[in-house]
């Protein structure tokens, strides 16, 4: 055996492996393309101007020969207590790019049957301390996603300092965006109005910043930026007040947020997996509007039989008789009415537990005894509200809680609605999350009013059937500029706040309040399709719906919530938007005219390739109190033509003859 050859081998083979890791040490720019190969992520090493090493990223969408920036050059990193993760970090490895390719189903939405196609490549680098953080990447033929991890194993707690994430926009273009709120008794909870379409980089008029989701038109582009998958490791996050050359940065929770209870910095032992921060990205707004990146990068349903959750549609007594939870003829009425339409449910709402004339156990079995299931209203706290509305002090407490929540099973309650969180710090996140376990557990859905916004759980946990964060048709009643917003906001939430997840809006106030409405009859009518929640809360009272004409209850009555796809056919955002949703053999086309003048909108449905339809129009009369319906035939390859008044709507369904 010759074993100067063998050392000489060994120390070439050692060499050579060296080399290689050195090599590898240096690399200082990394890329991934999604499935398609029209949208690229690369990050980079560069020097600030301290001249310390500093990591960014930046996104381009490919079309054709032509590579447009998307997201430009903006920075990475995060700092614990402890550590900094965020200068003169070493490159350790990279993964090999991953292809996730898998098809799960949801509960509710706009498109049950999804898939999650995406590349995935994982970085790890180490800081001055020898301690390591990784950053995943994802590239999606619709969007961009990126997590933190701190892959270490420890049993102590670690405290993050600040978050450097930012986005940089171009800024030859629009903005859509919510200022953040101020905290109050009743805020944060997300129901500001958007800005419709300012340039981008203005500061928010609020020194609390901007709130997700962000949508943006820039250099040929529409882009929307939220996050998800937030869990109860993490705060919810939201963007910096100014955006100096369109970048815009994380920012954390108020200190005086949820009454100042909870801390503002999140806390973990590691590992420590992060929420992702996502970009849906799109030439044209259906990208937008039909993405479902929010659920994709997502945990999978927990475990469990969830045959149980029943999306559907829902009669609600409060906004035009706010004290019939204490009156039990009035709720018997509302579901009454519930078993009249054919509606699943019926919502009572804040006090019920002062009812008279009988108690929510008797209105119950009444209820159960016509098909009807009833949802029940809770406050969240607890000291993170001072609101005096009850039930509360359960919601909060984790024994009373899941006591609750076995009585309401008991009962044959279908499901809570929980107000008033005014918070997304961490001590917040982990009640939604531990009440969505807690009632799934005993076969409770849940809707959370007052609350943050959707963050991907109604993939993780089935039974979040809606969520409100919207400024919704309530403030008919609180806020005397909604009905001259409202029109307009209604064509910017279809790609925006209601791209994220469900959207409780109420809609369907038709009389008068004290902010008289006005939108149309026909615009209040499609916001039913246009607004989607896994249930829809009908918000106007049993007399008003009764008076309608035949073919609109028959709508109503008729009505999906849930569909098997869902296509934007047309709009811009603060100007129109049409869409069209099928449910078996069933198309549901919606539109809303959000301006003050009267239009004639032309509808292509491409989707529709073959055959011949009955078509059936409900649109705006001759003023905005009144309906027209159209009855004719509508033939694969035709366009419609529909008149709206100013702010006003239309609904159509196209079945087999």
């Amino acid at each position: 055996m010759n074993f100067n050859l063998i050392s000489r081998t060994s120390l070439f083979l050692f060499i050579s492996f060296y080399l290689l890791g050195c090599q590898s040490a240096k690399e200082t720019s990394w890329s991934l393309n999604s499935p398609d190969n029209n949208i690229l992520i690369s990050v980079s090493e560069v020097k600030n101007a301290d001249q310390r090493s500093v990591l960014q990223y930046k996104v381009e969408r490919l079309n054709g020969s032509d590579t447009i920036a998307v997201i430009e050059s903006s920075p990475l990193g995060i700092n614990r207590k402890d550590q900094q993760f965020s200068e003169n970090l070493t490159f350790v490895s990279k993964s090999e790019v991953k292809t996730i390719d898998e098809k799960y189903t949801m509960k509710i939405g706009r498109q049950t049957e999804c898939r999650n196609n995406a590349n995935e490549l994982e970085l790890t680098f180490q800081n001055d301390k020898g301690s390591l953080i990784q950053i995943v990447f994802r590239a999606y033929n619709d969007g961009a996603a990126f997590k933190y991890v701190f892959p270490e194993k420890s049993d102590s707690v670690f405290t993050v300092t600040n978050e450097l994430t930012g986005f940089k926009l171009p800024l030859d273009g629009k903005t859509w965006m919510q200022p953040y709120d101020k905290p109050t008794m009743y805020t944060p909870s997300y129901e500001k109005y958007y800005e419709n379409g300012i340039a981008i980089g203005i500061n928010s008029p609020n020194v609390e910043g901007w709130a997700f989701p962000a949508l943006f038109q820039t250099n040929k582009s529409w882009v929307l930026i939220s996050e998800a998958n937030l869990t109860a490791n993490y705060c919810g996050v939201r963007l910096e007040q100014k955006a100096d050359s369109g970048l815009y940065k994380i920012r954390f929770p108020e200190p005086k947020d949820g009454e100042g209870t909870g801390e503002v910095n999140p806390s973990s032992t590691l590992p420590w997996v992060m929420p992702w921060r996502t970009i849906i990205i799109g030439e044209k707004l259906a990208a937008i509007f039909e993405s479902q990146l929010i659920d994709n990068v997502s945990d999978a349903a927990i475990e469990g039989d969830f045959s149980w959750v029943k999306p559907g549609r829902s009669s609600w007594s409060w906004l035009t008789e706010p004290n019939s939870p204490k009156d039990y003829a009035a709720l018997k009425n509302f579901v009454d009415f519930s078993a009249e339409m054919g509606w699943e449910y019926s919502l009572v709402d804040a006090n019920w537990d002062l009812m008279q004339g009988g108690n929510i156990e008797q209105l119950v079995k009444y209820a159960n005894s016509k098909n009807v299931g009833i949802l029940m209203w809770y406050n969240s706290g607890g000291p993170n509200n001072t609101v005096t509305e009850r039930p509360r002090n359960i919601i909060n407490n984790a024994e009373k809680r899941k006591a609750e929540f076995k009585k309401l099973q008991a009962w044959g309650v279908k499901g809570v609605k929980i107000d008033f969180w005014q918070s997304d710090k961490q001590n917040m996140i982990a009640q939604y999350i531990d009440v969505l376990k807690d009632a799934a557990e005993y076969h409770i859905m849940v809707n959370f009013h007052g609350c943050t916004i959707p963050r991907g759980w109604s993939r993780t946990y089935p039974n979040l059937i809606s969520m409100e964060s919207v400024r919704g048709e309530e403030n008919y009643l609180f806020q005397q500029g909604y009905p001259e917003n409202a029109a307009a906001q209604n064509t910017i939430l279809p790609f925006t706040r209601n791209v994220i997840g469900p959207m409780d809006y109420t809609p369907v106030v038709l009389s008068s309040m004290k902010y008289p409405h006005l939108t149309t009859y026909g615009h209040e009518l499609a916001l039913t399709l246009l607004h989607n929640s896994g249930i829809v809360h009908f918000a106007d009272n049993v007399k008003s719906y009764m008076s309608l004409d035949g073919y609109v209850k028959d709508f109503i009555k008729t009505l999906p919530v849930v569909f098997d796809e869902t296509h934007y056919v047309s709009g811009e955002p603060g100007k129109d938007v049409i869409i069209a949703s099928r449910k078996g053999n069933v198309w549901y086309v919606a539109g809303v005219n959000g301006e003050k003048m009267a239009k004639q909108l032309t509808i292509n449905l491409p989707f529709i390739t073959s055959g011949t339809y009955n078509l059936n129009i409900i649109k705006d009369g001759a003023n905005a109190k009144a309906f027209v319906n159209e009855m004719t035939t509508f033939k694969a390859g035709d366009k419609l033509q529909i008149n709206t008044l100013g702010n006003g709507g239309f609904v159509a369904t196209i079945s087999a003859k």
